[in-house]
């Protein structure tokens, strides 16, 4: 087995080994490939691979948090082919990650580990702190759609400004359930990142306005029969009227008229309001990861 550093070109085998690890992920090449072009290199990002006999076997990346106010936010994402777990992969892997963000100034690192993995991740020094609920559904079977309020269009957002969307993406995300606030979000990054990604389907996306304001929306990435929600928000006035549901509803049912036949989701445990509309939705959990924190040098 030997660690190398990952590449843009990895992009088809880091989607790949995605999937087979998560059933649920929706991570194109492309959107890999996105990634690596536009990472801010203020997050110092590495990547790495896992290589037995030349298969890719195992991954891991590590970087800073740039979006929050709090200094020294980090996070590491580590996945190990079921095949070719508890062979010193992860534990590697790790090793090698945490040390550079010890190098970067990391102060703080937070993980996701599934059920099968908690264990080695507390064994590493780390913390449980929240609960995230991943479940998908068919978008071919759906309940009935709501009706549009008065004083509300919908529009898809290949029609939209991006700065209409960013207004009210970031000020929905401000009170996201989350271990660090995403209180400092750059316009431009956000930009090469999120909306210039090629997973991101605008005409699947979908948002309520009242008048020129986006209020609600929902944006939604493809990856040819399945979809992934990468974000649901409304802005705190507009809470309360419906509009979450009604706007996953009309995107829901854009998937399907585009041949997607598995819609996929993650909510933090403590977002009730949104489990209920996805409830209500039909969506069924498929499992449960939990967030873990660790401080840098603690073990």
């Amino acid at each position: 087995m030997r660690i190398r550093v990952m590449t843009a070109d990895d992009a088809e085998v880091v989607s790949r080994l995605r999937r087979e690890v998560y059933s649920y992920s929706v991570m194109s090449p492309a959107y890999i490939a996105h990634q690596f072009a536009t990472r801010s290199a203020a997050e110092r990002q590495l990547g790495l691979i896992a290589e037995d006999g030349g298969q890719v076997v195992g991954m891991g990346t590590a970087g800073l948090n740039v979006w929050t106010s709090e200094p020294g936010q980090s996070e590491v994402a580590i996945q190990v082919h079921p095949s070719y777990r508890r062979r010193g992969i992860g534990g590697a892997l790790a090793e090698r990650l945490h040390g550079h963000l010890g190098a970067v100034g990391a102060l703080r690192i937070r993980t996701f580990a599934t059920p099968a993995g908690l264990s080695f991740a507390v064994a590493l020094g780390y913390e449980p702190s929240r609960e995230m609920h991943y479940s998908g559904v068919d978008p071919r079977v759906l309940p009935e759609q709501p009706a549009v309020p008065d004083g509300i269009r919908i529009a898809t957002l290949d029609t939209l400004e991006p700065r209409q969307i960013f207004l009210a993406d970031t000020i929905a995300t401000l009170d996201e359930p989350s271990d660090s606030p995403m209180d400092s979000v750059d316009y431009d990054d956000w930009v090469k990142e999120i909306w210039e990604s090629p997973a991101s389907d605008k005409t699947l996306s979908v948002a309520a306005l009242a008048g020129d304001e986006v209020v609600c929306f929902t944006a939604v990435a493809a990856d040819g029969d399945r979809a992934w929600s990468d974000m649901t928000g409304t802005v705190p006035g507009y809470r309360g009227r419906g509009l979450a549901k009604l706007v996953k509803s009309v995107a829901l049912r854009r998937c399907a008229e585009a041949g997607i036949t598995g819609a996929f989701t993650s909510n933090d445990d403590a977002n009730s309001p949104m489990l209920a509309i996805n409830d209500w939705l039909g969506y069924r959990r498929i499992e449960t990861q939990t967030s873990l924190l660790r401080t840098l040098g603690v073990r």
